[in-house]
């Protein structure tokens, strides 16, 4: 049995990377009976049918490190979360929220806003700020003129990296810069609602001459944090982890407790008010959902 990839998924066929060869490949039924479905990133057996067509079946499925729901892929170390700093503007709360997904799937981040050559007053270094003072990587970045492109693509050598963002902000733009071989298709932002309009239909895999191999993901406007618990979010923004050890409670919640370091830090300008306020807006949201989907 030979071990490889799933690079790609289309209608019931699974195109497994394996010894430097693609394989048009099958998945057994038995997954099915297992309720298991292979997806984009599976480290998977196959058996080869047919070695001059390319032709196998994925006989086993290898435990996954990591798994995304949206997008859908498997073993991704690393996120980039891309967002422009125009056309469209950036959606802080998305952006909040994708972070907060990322950490709980335990991955590294990088943040990218894309369009750079739109930015004449700056709006990156003002955007960025409070996302660097929190140990993010934070890039700048114009597919249409290059900038950005190299130092973005450092961050993702020897890593299974996940490009994810809402659409119209210039994912395959970017790709399409570090690695002109991609030529993925690329589209326009709809005038009349401002947001940008699909082009990649389906999550893929996509190697990178450096040892590096990055998803190219369909767009999102929208994210559901029903995974998280409430009481877990606080992990999840790196910001608090040292401030959290001076609270008067183990299990403060940063929220009404007295004595919380975190909010002591929000008053005396520590802290950033916007990702406190991005806290409890989505604490307060993920609560709320947990409340309506309570089964009495």
């Amino acid at each position: 049995m030979d071990h490889g990839i799933i690079f790609k998924g289309i209608g019931g066929f699974y195109y497994v990377k394996y010894n430097q060869s693609m394989y048009e490949c099958k998945a057994r039924g038995k997954f099915k009976n297992q309720n298991k479905s292979p997806m984009v990133g599976d480290f998977v057996e196959i058996s080869i049918l047919d070695e001059i067509e390319k032709k196998g079946m994925i006989e086993e499925l290898l435990p996954r490190n990591t798994e995304l729901l949206r997008p859908s892929v498997a073993n991704v170390n690393q996120a980039i979360i891309v967002f422009s700093v125009k056309d469209p503007m950036p959606n802080i709360t998305l952006l909040d929220k994708m972070l907060v997904l990322a950490e709980n799937a335990g991955l590294d981040i990088v943040i990218c806003f894309n369009k750079g050559d739109l930015d004449a007053k700056l709006d990156f270094e003002s955007v960025s700020e409070n996302y660097k003072k929190a140990g993010y990587p934070t890039i700048k970045t114009c597919a249409l003129l290059g900038e950005g492109i190299e130092e973005l693509s450092t961050y993702l050598v020897d890593k299974i990296s996940v490009f994810s963002g809402p659409s119209g902000v210039g994912k395959s733009s970017i790709l399409n810069a570090i690695e002109e071989k991609f030529a993925l298709k690329t589209g326009t932002l709809s005038e009349k609602i401002k947001r940008g309009k699909h082009t990649t239909r389906h999550s893929e895999l996509l190697d990178l001459v450096n040892g590096g191999i990055v998803v190219d993901t369909p767009g999102f406007t929208s994210l559901s944090l029903e995974e998280i618990e409430p009481d877990a979010l606080k992990h999840f923004f790196p910001e608090f982890r040292i401030l959290e050890e001076s609270c008067r409670f183990d299990n403060c919640l940063h929220l009404n407790e007295p004595g919380c370091m975190v909010k002591e830090a929000v008053k005396e300008k520590k802290l950033p008010v916007e990702r406190y306020d991005a806290y409890v807006y989505i604490y307060k949201e993920i609560d709320d959902l947990r409340r309506k989907n309570k089964k009495w």
